[in-house]
């Protein structure tokens, strides 16, 4: 095989970059052309392929994102798109792919292998669902980055005796706000594996008031509840005003961790 391909597909993640460079640096150091495929399987689908030197990819071990982009492209999942993407790379004589990527860039790489382009899927979001892999690329610097947040919501939640309620991502899997809500020492963590229950939650936030707690944290995975619902049933049923925080994007970005390079 004398040449290859890399992209990147889903949800950014942090850590991405340093993929990208490894793949590059590692495929020429071997003696292959390497290619970029840019925007995803959609890219790939339009022919947006570039041949990269060792200087495209210089300097991007430590940026967040991904320097090539990325996309989610549903039509995917259609033979006769995945058969303009074989051709894409048959007409370029590209013989394999590395697809860098979540749940979906797995899928679309096994479809890509069964239509003869052999795929290494590298697992790359910061939701850490992907099966038989421990972590994904992404994952600790966006647990790092929760973990900053809730830090610094805990001190004006200590400042004004406040309940606050944090959302953090992880789309299906608990992962991120279990290990946040474990580092941040939160007084209740919900996931999908914990189960929510609203009386419950509101029990114990009436048991930690009646403990002495002047303030608490709550935090919560995205997908289980309305978390602006939840701070204003708190604030309603109990002692404590409430506030709520959604994370969000900014869990995505950033400068990767070690771990995540």
């Amino acid at each position: 095989m004398q040449r290859i391909s890399v992209l990147t597909s889903g949800g950014d993640a942090p850590g991405m970059n340093a993929v990208i460079r490894a793949v590059v640096r590692t495929g020429i150091h071997y003696g292959m052309e390497v290619y970029a495929v840019y925007e995803g399987f959609k890219g790939l689908v339009e022919g947006k392929i570039k041949k990269m030197e060792r200087s495209d990819v210089s300097q991007i071990i430590n940026r967040g994102g991904t320097i090539i982009g990325s996309s989610r492209l549903r039509d995917f999942v259609k033979p006769e798109v995945q058969d303009i993407a074989v051709k894409n790379l048959r007409d370029l004589s590209i013989g394999g792919l590395v697809t860098i990527g979540g749940d979906g860039t797995y899928r679309g790489a096994m479809d890509l292998t069964s239509k003869g382009i052999p795929c290494i899927a590298i697992p790359g979001t910061i939701d850490n669902d992907v099966a038989s892999t421990e972590y994904t690329i992404g994952f600790f610097t966006a647990l790092d980055t929760a973990i900053d947040a809730i830090d610094k919501l805990r001190d004006t939640s200590f400042s004004h005796q406040r309940c606050t309620v944090v959302e953090v991502m992880g789309r299906n899997c608990g992962d991120l706000a279990i290990f946040a809500g474990i580092a941040c020492g939160a007084e209740i963590v919900i996931t999908k594996d914990t189960g929510f229950d609203h009386a419950a939650v509101l029990k114990k936030v009436r048991k930690a008031n009646l403990m002495g707690k002047s303030h608490l944290v709550i935090v919560v995975a995205e997908n289980i509840t309305d978390v602006f619902k939840l701070a204003k049933d708190v604030e309603d049923n109990t002692t404590y005003e409430a506030r709520a925080s959604v994370l969000g994007y900014i869990q995505r970005g950033g400068t990767p961790s070690a771990f995540d390079r």
